[in-house]
């Protein structure tokens, strides 16, 4: 008798294996992964309390999966980018720990099934980290819990208010420490740019005010980059140029870098290796704070924000308690300051006198032409064309 064989069973392809598979990316920065992630790879971040910003760099980068060892909901506020990933369909696995990043490697290929970090290899898939997926169900409680603690971080946001208020008080209220610049200001609008929320939306509802009214150009760090892709060049550009490009900082802009209180300025390193210059602007609030209070001291008529933070949700969703800077700033220069979005709202663009005069004419013709179609009209002109002949005749009798 023949032995019989039995069918080994075939091990299936890491192709084949369920989940998200992808090269991974990895960086503690999510603003500085965002400009490496390629459609469909893996996001490894450290990032607690996911905002919108971040959310929003992520979906653009078509990100495969986002692995996150910190937890995106830590529950100080309801903060806004856990739910923008999972309604771009993006996975989103949460609080798998720091020990992650010590394990895997920038530009390997990882698999994300369910909470579970699984490297493939030859043999059985190695699970890297385990943690805990979100679900739009999941972050609409945590949003709810969230909510209920907000009352702390108000409280949290008004201290930190007042110690930077008794920081910066020569700053705000003096203008005191305000660099000179070449750029003429005085007596100008100012357009600022923060590569912020709804930036992009903004820059093209405001393209018919910028055409007529030529505001000054001030991007901040990354806005920069946003005004050279929106096909406008900068005419300032302000911030600390830990995103913004190379090819920005040469377009020929001035160049004002946030420098800390006690005189460090990491930016002027990256200026001096590029061969450039900048005046240096010691401050302890943001960069967008930096630019609103230079574009105020210098003289400008008014300053409208782009991709800035309006809401105290917005202030929260930043992530850090330097955000009361912000608000203190809007204070400072809000005489001054109206959000884009208030501008094309309310902004209608002013129609020139020469337009004004085309159409009139454009009317008179057509008008011309409607009464000579008629016979009543043609015995109107008729009698028009026996006028002005008499007019000629009697002209030549005069000369």
């Amino acid at each position: 008798m023949r032995p019989v064989k039995f069918p080994v069973p075939r091990r299936r392809r890491s192709d084949d294996l369920p989940g998200v598979r992808g090269v991974v990316r990895v960086d503690r920065r999510t603003k500085n992964l965002t400009k490496r992630l390629r459609p469909g790879e893996i996001a490894v971040i450290d990032h607690v309390d996911i905002d919108r910003v971040s959310a929003e760099a992520l979906v653009a980068c078509q990100a495969g999966a986002v692995v996150n060892v910190q937890p995106s909901v830590s529950g100080r506020y309801p903060n806004l980018g856990p739910g923008i990933l999972l309604g771009a369909g993006i996975p989103l696995v949460d609080d798998v720990g720091e020990e992650l990043t010590g394990r895997i490697r920038e530009g390997e290929t990882l698999r994300v099934e369910g909470a579970v970090v699984y490297r493939d290899g030859h043999g059985e898939p190695v699970p890297l980290g385990h943690g805990t997926v979100q679900t739009p169900e999941s972050v609409a409680a945590l949003m709810e819990e969230a909510r209920a603690g907000l009352s702390v971080q108000l409280e949290s946001f008004a201290a930190n208010t007042m110690e930077y208020l008794r920081r910066e008080r020569e700053l705000l209220l003096d203008g005191v420490g305000v660099p000179d610049i070449g750029t003429e200001i005085e007596g100008r609008h100012v357009l600022i740019v923060v590569r912020g929320y709804d930036y992009k939306e903004d820059l093209a509802a405001l393209r018919l005010y910028i055409r007529e009214y030529r505001p000054l150009l001030l991007g901040v760090d990354g806005g920069a980059d946003a005004l050279i892709e929106a096909g406008y060049r900068p005419d300032l550009i302000v911030g600390d140029f830990d995103s913004v490009s190379d090819e920005a900082l040469r377009s020929g802009a001035e160049l004002v870098v946030h420098a800390y209180r006690d005189g460090r300025a990491p930016g002027l390193e990256r200026l001096e290796h590029l061969g450039l210059r900048g005046v240096a602007f010691p401050a302890t609030g943001t960069s967008e704070d930096v630019a609103m209070l230079l574009a105020d001291d210098k003289g400008a008529s008014l300053i409208v924000a782009v991709g800035t933070h309006a809401t105290l949700v917005e202030f929260l969703d930043k992530g850090r308690s330097g955000m009361a800077s912000t608000f203190l700033t809007r204070l400072r220069v809000g005489g001054k300051l109206i959000d884009a979005k208030g501008v094309s709202r309310l902004y209608r663009a002013r129609i020139p006198a020469w337009t004004v005069v085309l159409f009139a004419v454009a009317g008179l013709l057509a008008v011309t032409v409607a009464v000579a179609a008629t016979p009543t009209g043609q015995a109107y002109l008729d009698i028009l064309g026996s006028w002005w002949d008499r007019f000629l005749f009697w002209l030549r009798g005069l000369f």
